[in-house]
């Protein structure tokens, strides 16, 4: 297996890159909502028109029944919220009409996680969104390789030919298109310096869904790297694009960790239920009285 991480501007490394050398592409493209490693002046036509340049490299990289799995959020601002997944599909769908093999939007996943800041004039942002679209027909897809744990395994049919019998299936059940996994924050094994860090269960779970072993993965907005970490731990090759110096220096040190077998990653399994006897799981008296306050008043 091989890991290359380029200090680089994608649109320019990917013009340099072979036709037809990747099987998946996964990334998380700048919202251009000012982050650190924006440009002051980024805004929404930044990101449309970034979109509408690299369009062109990411498809003729793509092998034909690859994949493309495009994680995005929504473009906030004192005046409106906008979610930039609409713009990928419209760009991603148009841009490939005339081609050869006409992209395919496979599935919109919906990636929910419990926390994050605290909105006060709407409500708190609690989910984004994953695009998979395939270059034709998708080559790959091992459901069995990122089935999950069923919440009642031992389901039996109560009538028809199979009464009696297990109805699930022994592997697990078809994880859907909503995936609840914890984001990265200050308390999580994963977290770097990086502002906006996905975890790796995401590409890992796309990876082991979408490729097989010794495929190239392909992430050209690499940030700290989370993607190539899954790619390692997955025995996936990857190559890494990443216009930071520092992110690549994270980027680099963890794909090393990966290879090493050192790094901490949080396990793909279900978030943990609610521990009621936990101090900080029982309603403290305060919010007792102030909610008994407010609706009786």
């Amino acid at each position: 297996m091989f890991t290359k991480v380029y200090h680089a501007d994608c649109s320019r490394k990917l013009a340099r890159m072979e036709t037809a050398s990747i099987d998946l592409i996964v990334s998380s493209p700048p919202y251009c909502m000012k982050r650190a490693y924006e440009a002051p002046t980024d805004d929404i036509n930044t990101f449309r028109q970034t979109h509408m340049v690299i369009f062109d490299h990411l498809y003729r990289v793509l092998k034909p029944g690859g994949s493309i799995c495009w994680q995005i959020g929504y473009h906030v601002s004192d005046a409106c919220v906008v979610p930039l997944d609409y713009l990928v599909y419209d760009i991603f769908t148009q841009h490939s009409q005339d081609k050869p093999i006409p992209l395919i939007l496979r599935n919109r996943i919906i990636w929910t996680f419990g926390h994050g800041l605290n909105s006060h004039n709407r409500f708190s942002g609690r989910h984004e969104t994953i695009l998979w679209f395939s270059k034709g027909i998708p080559k790959a897809f091992n459901l069995d390789e990122v089935r999950v744990p069923q919440k009642y395994p031992g389901k039996r049919a109560y009538k028809g030919a199979r009464k009696g019998e297990l109805t699930g299936n022994s592997l697990g059940k078809n994880p859907s298109d909503v995936w609840d996994i914890p984001n990265v924050k200050a308390n999580h094994c994963e977290k770097t310096e990086h502002p906006c860090q996905f975890p790796v269960a995401i590409p890992s779970r796309l990876i082991r869904a979408l490729t097989n072993e010794n495929d190239c993965v392909l992430d050209p907005f690499m940030g700290s790297g989370t993607t190539g970490v899954a790619a390692v731990l997955t025995k996936r090759n990857f190559i890494g694009i990443e216009m930071n110096s520092d992110y690549v220096a994270i980027a680099k040190e963890r794909i090393k960790q990966a290879k090493q077998g050192t790094i901490s990653v949080r396990p793909d399994v279900p978030v943990a239920p609610v521990d009621v006897n936990s101090a900080v799981a029982r309603l403290p008296k305060e919010f007792q009285t102030a909610r008994n306050q407010f609706f009786h008043h």
